[in-house]
């Protein structure tokens, strides 16, 4: 996540730049105290979120959220810092904001704001295999979809991602085929796991799989997932999240339950 964080008091932007970091340590955040660096910031960095108080000297918080929105991004998520409430109808009704603080600011009220972004961050990794599990189930590698032979080979992959564990043959096949108790399909089995060994070998990416005698897993660490930077508290993950998860397969609403509990 990028944030930018504005204000023109040098204490209120120490104390908002130190809450910002307490919540998401991991994010890259620059601090500005004039709207025109914060534009030149923002243009190198291109934010996901702006933290902008309001009334500040030259071009104020609103004139700021409208030239990061037209000229840096459209979609950038604006939260106003201000100790003045009298903006909240024109930050919200005009600019569309995604929240308004008034001062003084927490870590809890800087937390509930990332929590509820009205535009979802998408979230990015270091990894070449990325996968999005909230919705429909989707595999990329390099930024491409995978193309497997078999259908039930991309089942079989997203069961092993749900899991996150070594999973052995007959609990594959009893999820796979939940519907179907009656037939052996230990073949078909052999032949998803040839597919899924030849196509992640052919996108360079073989590396990923776990194998020991009679179990397969995948490597959680070796993969990009908005599922797993959800159980992690990754804001942008939990924001993501619109009460769907790897809607194509029914086992998946085991899991679906849980983060629903959460």
């Amino acid at each position: 996540m990028k944030i930018i964080a504005v204000d023109n008091e040098k204490l209120s932007l120490e104390t908002l730049g130190r809450t910002i970091r307490s919540v998401v340590p991991d994010a890259k955040i620059i601090c500005c105290d004039n709207s025109n660096q914060a534009l030149i910031n923002a243009g190198e960095l291109i934010p996901d979120v702006a933290f902008l108080d309001i009334e500040m000297p030259g071009m104020n918080g609103i004139e700021l959220a409208k030239e990061l929105k037209s000229r840096v991004n459209p979609k950038i998520n604006i939260i106003f810092t201000t100790g003045y409430s009298e903006y909240i109808e024109t930050a919200f009704m005009d600019i569309r904001s995604s929240g308004y603080l008034l001062k003084p600011i927490t870590s809890s009220k800087v937390r509930e704001e990332l929590d509820n972004l009205r535009n979802p961050i998408e979230i990015k990794g270091e990894n070449r295999v990325r996968v999005k599990a909230f919705g429909t189930f989707e595999l990329y590698v390099d930024g491409k979809p995978v193309d497997f032979h078999y259908s039930k080979t991309m089942e079989l992959v997203a069961y092993l991602i749900d899991r996150r564990t070594m999973c052995t043959n007959g609990e594959i096949q009893e999820a796979l085929w939940e519907n179907d108790n009656n037939t052996d399909h230990g073949s078909y089995l052999q032949n998803l796991m040839s597919d899924l060994n030849k196509t992640f070998s052919e996108y360079r990416c073989r590396d990923i799989l776990l194998r020991r005698y009679g179990s397969v897993g995948i490597d959680t660490a070796k993969i990009d997932c908005d599922y797993y930077e959800y159980l992690n508290g990754n804001p942008a993950a939990v924001n993501a999240f619109r009460g769907e998860y790897m809607t194509q397969y029914s086992w998946g609403e085991r899991t679906l339950a849980s983060l629903m509990m959460k």
